[in-house]
């Protein structure tokens, strides 16, 4: 019997065939269960497509909420019908785990009804995207501190969050948002402060003492303030700026006069000042 040695490069276009041929034929069922979902709907009144979407939202079968929200759209789009269904359709995403689209979609009602009187749940719904980009499905499982983690989403939701409250004070969300940026906020905080550790850690100790300040001064109230001061202190001390480090000693032991290491802190501050501070 006479064995066919395939070599590595008819193997690696095997499978790319087989690949190509799996996204084809993913499409080809994508496209089949659209089309049957607008040919049951020919025909359809908008009251009809509406209960459809509905129906299909409540029973959590979001992909199909999002079709006949579409079609719906598309038929109707200049009734209060078509409005509604893209804020039903913004819901959809979101609880579809489609922070993305979510996103966009909110954007886009934003744009199109800026006066509509429940804009601001799309605001609302955009901030909670960005929000829960953060908790992703390996955080729930593991013990993954989020505030080490890049924070581009964080500081999306936190923006648009904000202008939720800027623009609708008085909004039936205001209490939930307010409660969401105070987290967003210490969160946020937090990471600057991950960063001004990373730079003490490796002796970049004018980078570590300018991040800390930034968390004073940008994220004051927050509940990593103390430790930001501590690290400036150390740097400065570590860089002979003995004035500077008084400067934020003095501040700390003002706010936080508990502060465990505030003696330890202490120690050397009575020098005479050896170097110029920076700029």
């Amino acid at each position: 019997m006479q064995i066919v040695m395939q070599t590595p490069k008819q193997s690696f276009g095997k499978l790319m065939r087989l690949a190509v041929m799996g996204a084809l034929m993913s499409m080809l069922f994508a496209c089949a269960s659209v089309d049957s979902i607008k040919d049951e709907t020919r025909g359809w009144s908008v009251q009809q497509l509406k209960q459809a979407a509905q129906t299909a939202l409540a029973g959590g079968d979001y992909e199909h909420a999002i079709r006949y929200y579409e079609i719906l759209e598309s038929r109707y789009p200049l009734g209060k019908f078509a409005q509604q269904a893209q804020l039903d359709m913004i819901y959809a995403y979101y609880k579809s785990e489609e922070p993305e689209s979510a996103v966009i979609a909110a954007e886009r009602f934003i744009k199109l009804y800026p006066r509509h009187p429940h804009v601001d749940y799309a605001y609302y719904i955009k901030g909670l995207a960005d929000f829960n980009q953060n908790f992703d499905l390996l955080q729930r499982y593991l013990p993954i501190d989020n505030s080490e983690r890049d924070q581009a989403a964080s500081l999306r939701s936190f923006r648009s969050l904000s202008e939720l409250l800027r623009k609708y004070p008085d909004s039936e969300y205001a209490d939930d948002t307010r409660q969401r940026l105070v987290y967003l906020r210490n969160n946020l905080a937090a990471y600057e402060l991950h960063v001004a550790d990373y730079y003490m850690r490796r002796q970049a100790y004018l980078a570590a003492a300018q991040r800390a300040q930034y968390v004073v001064q940008h994220y004051d109230r927050t509940i990593v303030v103390p430790d930001a001061l501590v690290i400036m202190v150390s740097a400065y001390k570590e860089m002979a700026y003995l004035d500077l480090a008084k400067t934020a000693l003095q501040v700390l032991r003002h706010n936080y006069p508990n502060h465990v290491q505030l003696n330890q802190l202490a120690e050397g501050l009575d020098e005479p000042i050896s170097k110029t501070p920076p700029a």
